[in-house]
């Protein structure tokens, strides 16, 4: 990790979110993968034949270094989204009020993706809640699709 204090060793990112109650295993998870000592182990597993080929020709195409690179990095990057993902899960048991719910996340999916709701907050919220009777695990697309038809009869 960068830090401007090179003096001090930075703190991993989750360290202001939890302590020891953290789970000891998702702890040792978020440390390993924060290393970068380059230390390496041969392995041996086994790959969908058509996935090991894509890899190969995104190699010979210099998409990517080696295969073994493409390898790692979405391994590194799966395990570092599982993890986040508990992380934010054992947040949100500690601290329910903080999660969003649906009508926030739809407001969010409609503002990120430039969807003209996104200036009705209103009738977003008025979809979720209504969508909720109707449906068992609604989506936030779920939601939006609900809004553009409140809006479209209106």
């Amino acid at each position: 990790m960068f830090s401007f204090w090179p003096v001090l060793k930075p703190e991993p990112w989750y360290t202001g979110w939890y302590n020891s109650a953290m789970d000891q295993r998702l702890t040792r998870l978020l440390d390993l993968l924060d290393l970068s000592d380059g230390e390496t182990v041969g392995t041996s597993i086994r790959l969908p034949l058509a996935l090991r080929d894509a890899a190969v020709l995104a190699a010979e195409m210099g998409l990517a270094d080696s295969t073994t690179e493409l390898t790692v990095r979405g391994l590194r990057d799966h395990l570092g989204a599982v993890a986040q993902r508990a992380v934010l899960d054992a947040h949100y048991r500690d601290h329910p009020e903080v999660r969003p719910d649906l009508a926030e996340i739809a407001l969010i999916a409609a503002e990120m993706g430039g969807n003209p709701l996104a200036e009705r907050p209103e009738l977003i919220r008025r979809a979720a809640s209504e969508i909720m009777q109707l449906s068992e695990n609604p989506t936030p697309d779920d939601v939006l699709l609900y809004a553009a038809g409140l809006a479209a009869a209106a």
